[in-house]
């Protein structure tokens, strides 16, 4: 994994002058966060994180709540029993941007 990402910190993108990154763009950054699925928009990543039980998807919920407040940037969560998806993408500009594999690269050192 990158430190690069790991040492950045997520930078609002509420100006509509922000593009989103093409898939081109997007391409570049999934070295970086390997185990993350580019979607086939390249609008959004995405990774399923598996746990032993209930408690195991709620403790990594609650730790990636924790990196995405700090962050200001925020997944999508899906929770099933044992699984966890997540899902970033940079809502206010309508794609991916460096926070999305930033907030990415955090939670996977987390998850190391």
């Amino acid at each position: 994994m990158s430190n690069k990402l790991l040492n950045k910190k997520c930078v609002p993108c509420e100006d509509k002058n922000t593009d989103p990154f093409t898939p081109e763009e997007a391409r570049n950054y999934m070295p970086d966060v390997p185990e993350w699925v580019l979607s086939d928009d390249g609008k959004s990543i995405e990774r399923v994180f598996k746990f032993a039980d209930f408690i195991g998807s709620v403790n990594f919920i609650n730790n990636v709540a924790d990196i995405a407040e700090e962050e200001g940037h925020h997944p999508d969560i899906e929770v099933h029993y044992n699984k966890v998806k997540l899902t970033l993408s940079t809502h206010s500009i309508g794609g991916l941007s460096e926070n999305d594999f930033i907030v990415a690269a955090k939670v996977d050192e987390f998850k190391k």
